[in-house]
């Protein structure tokens, strides 16, 4: 009997299957460093235990998106390993702060399936959960893959398909315990801008761009503990490309989007998200937002917004032709809350 692991084929999943992941991770400052190594990631709370205590916090938590790409990376052995492509996310919310020397571990229940018409795939929708070493939610999200089948000739199963939200109610955030920003410093944070600046509607366009490199996203999939065949081994597309994570195109993005959202400081839900289309070594990825709605909060002096990134090789608010599908320059699409000064 062999002791390896090829991966789960779509006809291995049934929904209410709960499916804990190995292997858990403990992040400390190292993770913090690697992650300003390979994205230019600058928002203050996230950058300076000083600024994160004069906001109310005890010092300054891990970036949100180490939080999701390590609950992410758990999953990926036992959910993606074999998927044809990973195609949203839905009604995810950030919990709690990860602190360094939290123990992180992932758990992933089947809450959907659908064979496509081809009979050679299916999508499997997840919920993940991911929890720290006392047992709490730091961050939980529903994500849907297409999966290849192991017997195209194996039957279908009953297709279900779970009801998804499209937006997090925003009076179901959590907002982490002790945040203040009515003593705010706004010229340590980059820019002036409170919550009442931004219109709904309003397009941002972030300026800049970042080429990605090969040795960068292989360094960010090793550090997430990816093991997705198609973002290791080139000979597992047509193309002889490794495709890159789409992991590390949202922290690019979130990182470029500091031009124009500084003070968009903590990402709390996320509400929506499609990777538009493949991205590879040698593409240069810029970002813009729109402003989709505005939010009051019970924490003191703090707002949120509703936004949408997007990472595009193209031009600022560009995202849908006449067709109603997204352009070919779009590789991201993602629609999030963020808490901002008011």
């Amino acid at each position: 009997m062999s002791k390896t692991n090829a991966g789960r084929f779509f006809e291995d999943y049934a929904v209410g299957q709960v499916i804990r992941h190995a292997v858990p991770r403990t992040v400390k400052m190292g993770e913090r460093a690697l992650y300003h190594m390979l994205y230019p990631a600058r928002h203050a709370l996230h950058s300076s235990d000083a600024f994160a205590q004069s906001c109310g916090l005890p010092f300054s938590p891990l970036d949100d998106l180490v939080t999701f790409h390590v609950v992410f990376g758990k999953t990926v052995p036992d959910v993606s390993l074999n998927a044809v492509a990973n195609l949203g996310y839905a009604d995810g919310r950030w919990r709690l702060p990860v602190w360094p020397g939290d123990t992180l571990r992932s758990e992933s229940e089947v809450i959907g399936v659908k064979q496509n018409s081809n009979g050679k795939s299916g999508v499997v929708w997840v919920r993940t959960t991911g929890l720290n070493q006392h047992d709490e939610t730091v961050m939980d999200y529903v994500r849907w893959v297409m999966v290849r089948k192991r017997d195209p000739n194996a039957p279908a199963p009953d297709t279900v398909v779970p009801d998804l939200p499209d937006v997090v109610d925003p009076g179901t955030l959590v907002i982490p315990k002790g945040l203040d920003f009515t003593r705010y410093d706004f010229t340590l944070a980059g820019e002036p801008h409170r919550c009442g600046d931004y219109a709904v509607g309003e397009i941002i366009d972030h300026v800049d761009g970042v080429t990605i490199e090969e040795a960068e996203h292989m360094l960010a999939t090793r550090l997430w503990q990816n093991t997705a065949k198609v973002h290791f081994d080139a000979t597992h597309r047509e193309d002889g490309k490794r495709l890159i994570y789409g992991g590390h195109v949202i922290s690019l993005a979130r990182a470029l989007s500091f031009n124009g959202l500084a003070n968009a400081q903590l990402m709390v839900g996320l509400n929506g998200g499609a990777h538009a289309n493949p991205c590879f070594a040698g593409d240069t990825v810029r970002a813009w937002s729109e402003v989709l709605d505005t939010s009051e909060t019970d924490a003191p002096g703090v707002g949120a917004l509703r936004l949408r990134l997007v990472a595009t090789k193209g031009a600022a608010g560009a995202l849908r032709g006449l067709d109603g599908k997204y352009l070919p320059d779009v590789l991201l699409d993602l629609d999030y809350w963020a808490l901002i000064p008011r």
